[in-house]
């Protein structure tokens, strides 16, 4: 069985700060994968965009990987893991557009989802910081070369 788990903030100001996120992946409560990454910067970003980014950057995952088994997902955002499974209705610009893609990705998989308390999802959240910290170290970088040119 995949377990995955996900996360995302955005920071120091939701919305309008960084959007970033984590996942991790187990099979059979063994850790096989983590990913983690920066989404970007003000206008548009919100804690919602990062949680869903996470979410579709797992079910890339799952599909780059060939991932047949039984998939439980489990998040401690309420309003994406209820949007994934029909409980809530799907009518925010960013439900819109994040929810269908999610559900083609994971499409023909056997998933559910679960919501889980903030202290059962630490290690995602421990990694949405590491994609925040390298959103900003890669943003540092280009500003750097750009000043070399």
């Amino acid at each position: 069985m995949i377990t995955i788990y996900f996360d995302g903030l955005c920071y120091p100001k939701n919305p309008g700060g960084v959007a970033a996120y984590g996942y991790l992946v187990y099979r059979d409560g063994e850790p096989i994968w983590r990913g983690f990454g920066g989404v970007g910067e003000g206008r548009g970003m919100t804690n919602n965009v990062a949680e869903y980014e996470a979410l579709m950057a797992a079910a890339r995952w799952l599909v780059d990987e060939g991932i047949d088994d039984k998939i439980v997902i489990k998040g401690d955002s309420e309003l994406v893991i209820k949007q994934m499974k029909g409980q809530y209705k799907v009518s925010s610009a960013t439900s819109k557009k994040y929810v269908p893609e999610i559900k083609r990705l994971l499409d023909g998989k056997d998933v559910s989802f679960s919501w889980v308390p903030r202290e059962e999802n630490e290690e995602a959240d421990r990694l949405s910081r590491r994609g925040y910290e390298s959103y900003l170290r890669h943003k540092k970088e280009a500003a750097n070369q750009f000043e070399r040119r």
